[in-house]
């Protein structure tokens, strides 16, 4: 078994980076977020790399785009109002089919709103970021462990479909600190052949653009795009399921949600209500079959977020409103705990599915 070591999360999101080949990051000060910022200013200098604290999330995002299309790995980080900020930029991204990686460590809001954590940019997210028909393909860890797990994994998607990778935690995924084995599996770079790298006068010139002003053409290179997309509803869904077996009840969570629910489903199941755990670990795309396939046999469904309510509307399509869906919330910086988990799950349980 490799060695582990006791990180916070954002710091081993940024050790992760590194370990995949990042050797570029530009970003800015946020709270819950700015430890990633910190620990990149300190590590970069000493492996050739490069940190750059912008002028601003605008800047810092732009600055990406350029990286991104010289074919190099890249990040940046952010907290709720300065991912806003970057969302021209993200929009940019996807229209020139560019990777990179998207830290998103969530706080409340709207507005400023505060610095505890939140789930609140799930529509954000998930629904495209910005501006445009696009996708981001969306991480959402549930530990310290799967903070640097799906970083690697990330750069690895954003390469393999030429998109943007985010990883979309929660203030308390940042700030948390748990052991961590860095053994991550780093797979080999693709080439990139569509990189502006210089032609040394043996290519054609490649040229990165979002611009697109013959309507034909803007149209095909969308259905293009969202062929890409369909591959990788097809072949890229991640979930767990927890307890599922013989589940009659199906809480749907992510993040620091999922493991608060998994503490009420443990205490229901002593009081002998069989319920049971999907978690989603890609919120695009979104992992529609399991929730489908739980309707044969679950009568309710229970979404438990960190919002007023975002994830629960991809839960009633994906189970294609064929059983109730209810929500368990707290917001503006506030967790669920597991009685008011608990408590949902006996409501459902004593109205058996009952609308």
């Amino acid at each position: 078994m490799a060695d582990k070591v006791l990180m916070k999360g954002n710091e081993a999101i940024a050790e992760a980076a590194i370990i995949a080949g990042c050797r570029h990051y530009f970003g800015y000060p946020i709270t819950p977020q700015t430890e990633i910022a910190a620990y990149m200013a300190k590590r970069m200098p000493k492996i050739g790399g490069c940190f750059l604290q912008a002028e601003s999330e605008i800047a810092a995002i732009n600055m990406v785009y350029g990286v991104a299309s010289c074919g190099l790995r890249v990040m940046t980080s952010s907290s709720s109002p300065g991912i806003s900020l970057k969302g021209e930029g993200l929009s940019y991204l996807a229209g020139a089919d560019l990777p990179s990686l998207v830290v998103n460590v969530q706080r409340g809001g709207p507005g400023l709103g505060g610095i505890q954590p939140s789930q609140s940019d799930y529509f954000q997210a998930t629904k495209g970021g910005a501006h445009g028909d696009f996708h981001m393909i969306v991480l959402a860890p549930a530990s310290v462990q799967e903070m640097a797990d799906l970083t690697v994994h990330g750069f690895d998607l954003a390469d393999k479909y030429r998109m943007t990778s985010m990883i979309l935690a929660d203030g308390t995924m940042g700030q948390m600190m748990e052991p961590v084995s860095l053994d991550l599996n780093v797979k080999p770079m693709p080439e990139k052949p569509w990189a502006t790298t210089g032609t040394k006068l043996e290519r054609f010139h490649n040229i990165t653009n979002s611009l697109s002003l013959v309507p034909e053409e803007l149209e095909e290179l969308n259905f293009k795009r969202y062929q890409r997309y369909a591959e990788i509803e097809k072949n890229e869904v991640m979930y767990e399921e927890y307890m599922m077996e013989d589940a009659e009840i199906c809480i749907a969570a992510f993040g620091i949600a999922s493991r608060v629910a998994k503490n009420a489903i443990v205490e229901a199941r002593a009081q002998g209500i069989k319920v049971g755990l999907i978690r989603p670990i890609t919120l695009w795309p979104f992992p529609k079959a399991p929730f489908l396939k739980a309707t044969e046999k679950v009568h309710t469904f229970i979404s438990v977020e960190l919002s007023m309510g975002q994830m629960i509307e991809d839960v009633r399509l994906a189970t294609e409103c064929r059983r109730p869906v209810t929500l368990v919330n707290r917001a503006g910086g506030m967790i669920p705990s597991p009685e008011q988990i608990l408590e949902a799950i006996k409501n459902a349980h004593k109205n058996g599915g009952a609308n």
